[in-house]
């Protein structure tokens, strides 16, 4: 750990906040202003889909502007869009509410980065270690979003505004952290330089393929359960306090074993600690349809705040294996766009479900893509055992 790494997970800690914030009150907010019962999750899935339209835009920035401009941009356009939000909530207009969350996707996109800026803040061989501690900077935002969001949703007469303007304090205060970090000098490229090989050579590559799918869909799942807790908890007659509860032990589980993940992946490698993760998700559902208790949604939040973490990390770690210096703008890029649009299809897809089919059928749902990233993982253990074993043929054919 180093100054400028203490604070990018700073910022990842106040990004988080924004988030939990924007979970624990958006799907409320949209069932109590939706024309539509099963439009209630469309702000959070306004908040995906305007981070997997920001991505190319992002890839772009950073290319040309360098990390630091970016992400101070992205900051900037966060403290506009919670404004707004708080004016479509003091307005009770559902759709203006809708499009602030959608371009403060740009700084979602933004954000989601800051874990590929920590490795180039350390020596090379603690690229993994950089990812998950930046990643652990998500412990503020479990401790402050929840109570944040408790403590301000009241503040003002209309109902949350006063949750959304406190999202631009956090903002300013994620954008004056930022300011204070030095990273690496930035070289805009020239016109007509390369920029190593195309994005088809790229993802066509197994370990991309899998790591992408991984990262996705894990992230697909815990958006889809994750999403729509605070209103599954309602219909079951829990109050808000519990909710930003359950939501708090989530995001914990979600970035407290970011401080040993890195060393995990490590010491086992990238596969066995994302298999892991696979089955911390699994036991999550099964602890969800078990019953409606406040422990039980309190327990299976956390396994899949675990699951997610021990899924993200991995597929984020076998990516940087994916692409050379020149390449990381665009592969990158190309992972959040899946992992955003991913996001977008399952925020919009709970919606739908909890209102119609209900907590139970929305995880028994999940089992699908959960089941998807164990055949991935299955498939690309046994392309590296083949690789070995070819490998060792070459060196020791066969007679000798």
């Amino acid at each position: 750990m180093n100054r400028n790494l203490w604070l990018l997970a700073l910022c990842q800690g106040l990004f988080l906040t924004n988030n939990v914030v924007f979970i624990a009150i958006n799907g409320l907010v949209g069932l109590s202003l939706a024309p539509q019962g099963w439009l209630a999750t469309l702000p959070v899935t306004g908040y995906v889909v305007g981070s997997a339209a920001s991505t190319v835009i992002v890839a772009r920035m950073q290319a040309r502007l360098g990390r630091k401009r970016s992400f101070q941009i992205g900051l900037v356009v966060a403290a506009g869009t919670a404004a707004l939000c708080a004016h479509a909530a003091a307005r009770q207009d559902f759709w203006l509410l809708c499009v602030a969350t959608v371009i403060a996707g740009f700084y979602a996109a933004n954000a989601s980065l800051y874990r590929f800026a920590g490795p180039e803040l350390v020596a090379p061989d603690h690229r993994e270690t950089a990812i998950s501690l930046v990643l652990a900077g998500g412990i503020v935002g479990a401790i402050i979003g929840p109570n944040l969001a408790s403590a301000t949703r009241t503040l003002l007469p209309a109902p949350v505004a006063g949750a959304y303007l406190s999202l631009v304090a956090v903002a300013l205060v994620s954008l004056a952290a930022l300011s204070l970090i030095r990273f690496e000098a930035h070289v805009a490229p020239r016109p007509g330089a390369g920029s190593g090989r195309p994005l088809s050579e790229i993802v066509r590559q197994p370990t991309f393929v899998v790591a992408v799918l991984a990262a996705a869909l894990g992230y697909g799942v815990m958006n889809l359960l994750m999403a729509v807790t605070p209103i599954a908890m309602a219909q079951c007659s829990h109050p808000f306090e519990s909710a930003a509860l359950v939501l708090e032990w989530h995001v914990l589980g979600m970035f407290v074993p970011s401080f040993v993940t890195g060393r995990l992946i490590r010491r086992f490698g990238e596969l066995p600690i994302m298999a892991l993760g696979l089955m911390l998700n699994f036991a999550c559902v099964g602890l969800a349809l078990s019953g409606v208790d406040l422990m039980h949604f309190i327990g299976a939040l956390f396994l899949l705040g675990v699951g997610w973490n021990f899924l993200y990390i991995g597929g984020s770690t076998l990516l940087t294996r994916t692409y050379r210096p020149e390449e990381k703008n665009k592969a990158q890029g190309a992972m959040d766009f899946c992992v955003f649009g991913t996001m977008a299809l399952s925020s919009f897809a709970s919606g739908a479900l909890i209102t119609t089919r209900g907590w139970a059928w929305l995880n028994v749902g999940s089992l699908l893509p959960l089941a998807l990233v164990g055949a991935a993982l299955a498939w690309l253990a046994l392309q590296r055992r083949r690789a070995g074993l070819s490998a060792a043929a070459a060196v020791f054919p066969a007679g000798r």
